[in-house]
């Protein structure tokens, strides 16, 4: 499987195509790295969204989940650069429950591109985060977002 790390400013990330789609963003440097067209369109997309010039990421996914964790991913990619949901309200949503909708954030296979970090508790709290760096990495990337976030 083609993989690609680089720099960020939340730390080392590698991204991973499969079948000409992205499968995966890690934490950390992948041992081998390959360079393909898509991987390198996804580096220039996540370098232009740290760069604050990306509002919407263009790139075709396919991450590996259920169904119903593949269809909180999809409503959590609607949400806007710069904007929250409640767990509560992706829920509601789908007809299901807040605490699933958590499991579903806890087992994304590509955070920042999938937006999990834009999912917070019913009351502004950030609930939780899988990513490296926990709920620092999630603060970091809602301000970089220039989400309004209550006590912080």
């Amino acid at each position: 499987m083609p993989q690609l790390s680089f720099h960020s400013p939340v730390g080392e990330l590698t991204v991973s195509e499969e079948d000409d789609a992205i499968v995966s963003l890690d934490w950390g440097w992948a041992k081998d790295n390959q360079s393909t067209p898509l991987l390198r369109k996804a580096k220039k997309q996540l370098d232009s969204y740290f760069d604050g010039k990306l509002l919407d990421f263009d790139l075709p996914l396919n991450p590996a989940g259920t169904v119903f964790q593949k269809k909180v991913w999809r409503v959590m990619s609607k949400i806007p650069y710069g904007h929250t949901k409640t767990y509560g309200d992706v829920a509601k949503a789908l007809t299901s429950a807040a605490r699933a909708v958590g499991g579903a954030c806890r087992a994304n296979h590509i955070p920042i591109i999938i937006p999990c970090h834009r999912v917070l508790r019913s009351n502004g709290a950030m609930g939780g985060y899988s990513g490296d760096g926990g709920l620092d990495t999630k603060t970091a990337l809602l301000k970089l977002e220039g989400a309004i976030l209550r006590g912080i």
